[in-house]
């Protein structure tokens, strides 16, 4: 076991916020070395029980570690990140380290150059710690992964983490690193954070490059930062968003500065919030409704105005979406050689939608994608007067590993339904979307809170954020044993 800082032990360590521990290290009052080390052992310790990584890279970590050290200590900090050690959604491109996708398919590929969002962060001076578990080929809500096993929720390890970044916010909830990389393709970046109680966000369309990042669907797929507190997704953030020529998608946008959480305060002034009932508020598990709507009454002490707002064709840009995701996940899986070929190799789940797939017109899916295209251009329009939408993230908190229904106020849903439908038009609109915890239950189980805004604006939602979380302290809780 590594040595505890002189002035805490190993738990405090592992879960102090990165906006504390940063100006630790850049002090020298903690070492890289010593939060990769304490990374280390609380992988050799908690791992076996919450499943949270498929590929380490400790050795790497700590010869980063050492360098970042000396760096600090010459005066040459890159930044809040340099030091911190991370982890990284293992379908993220990283050079000489084998890129699995959670799948068997991709079990030894070893790419030969990391992708955008790796080569940003080591330039940032993050140090990655490791590749973490996800749902095959990230498709898929639950992290039940066939081939590694499931990812454990830290809160109650009879729980599935949400998907498909499971094991990134497992490995959080768990103290395990300072914060994550994540893809959203319908709400991978946001799930496992809602069921795992950290902070999960899924910039713009375009605001974070893809290229480097095994697809799903490339009309859907996001990155983005999973951390333990808004201020380490928006620093986390801040390094990987920038136009990348190796990503068509990406844009010119203004990328949010390096230094605007000094913009963030505890009042919201000015700031109108949306409360979209018609469809976000439907069908949710009654203590997810109580505390998003005290989440509500939050924001309003701190100075924000609450108003309803009424969204057409949510519904069905659910539905729309799906069908793009199986078209493309086919074009993908097909392009590759992968499927039909070795079908045999996948899990029956991702098998399944990959058949899905196959199913789609030619002209169904075109049809699709324009009208999606027209609504990311709505999307500012239909949203006009309002600095963010506030929802739940989930509709219910974690269910058990395994379990494939869940009962709502007697109606019976699948698992992949209720864990999709809050989530999924965000992905649909390309708007970004903001995950923090709002409360627990009885049960002690982690209730997210979603933030939704206009195109372009993490800032505002960041700010907003920020606010409730300072006034709300939900993320200074964590699992007992943990």
């Amino acid at each position: 076991m590594p040595a505890a800082s002189r002035s805490m032990d190993e738990n405090e360590l592992a879960h102090l916020p990165v906006e504390r521990l940063a100006p630790l290290v850049a002090r020298g009052k903690i070492s890289p070395v010593e939060l990769v080390e304490t990374a280390a052992w609380r992988i050799e310790r908690l791992n076996p029980v919450v499943n949270a990584f498929i590929t380490l890279t400790i050795d790497q970590a700590l010869d980063e570690a050492r360098r970042s050290e000396r760096e600090i200590r010459r005066g040459k900090r890159r930044g809040p990140l340099h030091g911190i050690p991370i982890s990284l959604k293992d379908n993220i491109w990283t050079r000489g380290v084998r890129t699995t996708a959670g799948s068997k398919i991709l079990a030894d590929f070893v790419p030969d150059e990391d992708a955008t969002v790796v080569r940003r962060l080591r330039r940032a001076g993050a140090i990655v710690i490791g590749k973490t578990n996800l749902h095959e080929f990230a498709y898929g809500v639950t992290t039940e992964n066939p081939h590694y096993g499931p990812a454990r929720n830290p809160w109650d390890t009879r729980r599935m983490t949400g998907g498909s970044s499971g094991g990134s916010a497992a490995a959080l909830a768990a103290g395990i690193g300072w914060g994550s990389i994540g893809s959203d393709t319908g709400g991978s970046a946001r799930i496992p954070p809602s069921l795992c109680g950290v902070v999960g966000l899924k910039p713009t369309f375009g605001r974070v490059s893809c290229f480097g990042v095994v697809p799903l669907s490339v009309s859907l797929d996001h990155v983005g930062p999973l951390a333990t507190s808004v201020t380490g997704a928006a620093w986390l953030l801040g390094a990987i968003a920038r136009r990348d020529p190796r990503d068509a998608f990406t844009r010119n946008a203004p990328a949010p500065a390096a230094d605007y959480v000094r913009l963030f305060g505890r009042r919201l002034g000015r700031v109108r919030i949306g409360l979209p009932r018609d469809y976000f508020f439907g069908g949710i598990d009654g203590e997810v409704a109580a505390a998003v709507e005290g989440a509500a009454r939050q924001t309003e002490r701190l100075g924000a105005k609450i108003g309803e707002i009424a969204l057409q064709d949510v519904a069905h840009s659910v539905d729309v979406a799906a069908e793009i995701a199986f078209a493309e996940a086919r074009h993908y899986h097909e392009s590759a050689g992968y499927f039909p070929e070795r079908a045999a190799e996948y899990g029956e789940d991702v098998r399944r939608l990959l058949e899905r797939g196959g199913e789609i017109r030619a002209s169904s899916y075109l049809a699709h994608v324009e009208w999606m295209r027209e609504e990311r251009l709505r999307w500012n329009r239909a949203i006009e007067g309002f600095d963010a939408l506030l929802a739940p993230a989930t509709p219910v908190t974690a269910p058990e590993i395994g379990q494939k229904m869940v009962e709502i106020d007697g109606r019976e849903e699948t698992v992949r339904s209720a864990l999709l439908r809050l989530c999924r038009p965000a992905n649909f609109t390309g708007a970004p979307a903001l995950v923090l915890p709002c409360g627990f239950t009885r049960a002690g189980l982690p209730i997210g809170l979603q933030l939704i805004g206009p195109l372009w604006a993490e800032e505002r939602l960041l700010r907003i954020g920020y606010a409730y979380e300072q006034a709300a302290d939900w993320h200074t809780r964590h699992p007992s044993g943990f």
